[in-house]
């Protein structure tokens, strides 16, 4: 009897799901994405606009993108995500399309059903593809841990409620004591 093959899936895959329905792309495998929670989405607006405002005062070439945004990670067809905001300071990497390539600084707000996702596989991917700074905004454990991928420094466990130092830039502290949840 001859072995079953897994069914691979591509970025045209993702574009043909029903309207409303979200999903992203690792290697082939299609993992689907629930919809956001009101914390969730006054995590990113909070985020979106404390960096945005940092990087127009500050006169800086990066844009941040909140979810959806398409990012392929790789130059290929098997892979696509949604990070919940992307930092990119290389404009080249920026078509209608999305982003091709890596994000400068990604972050990703936990969800109970994106748990492993973000702590597992994503931090893999994005380590892989050459994200330099990648934070995980957990509202459940009420922390934040933040990567610094391109030196490859362990992980820092910041409350939620205290100032986070951004690694791309100099002098970007983050307050999250200012947000409201």
């Amino acid at each position: 009897m001859p072995l079953l093959k897994e069914k691979r899936y591509t970025v045209d895959d993702i574009y043909a799901l029903p309207p409303g329905e979200r999903a992203e792309l690792i290697r082939g495998e299609i993992h689907a994405m629930a919809p956001p929670t009101s914390t969730h989405q006054r995590i990113v607006h909070f985020l979106d606009w404390t960096i945005g405002s940092y990087i127009r005062k500050n006169n800086g070439d990066c844009e941040v993108f909140p979810a959806p945004f398409a990012v392929f990670l790789r130059d290929d067809d098997r892979t696509y995500v949604e990070p919940d905001l992307s930092v990119i300071c290389d404009r080249e990497k920026v078509d209608d399309r999305g982003c091709h390539g890596a994000p400068d600084w990604v972050i990703e707000i936990v969800s109970p059903s994106s748990k492993r996702m973000d702590y597992y596989i994503k931090l893999a991917e994005y380590k892989e593809a050459g994200v330099r700074e990648y934070w995980i905004v957990d509202p459940y454990k009420k922390y934040i841990i933040v990567y610094d991928l391109e030196h490859e420094e362990a992980p820092l466990f910041c409350p939620l409620n205290g100032c986070v130092k951004a690694g791309i830039y100099e002098d970007l502290e983050i307050d999250f004591s200012e947000m409201k949840l």
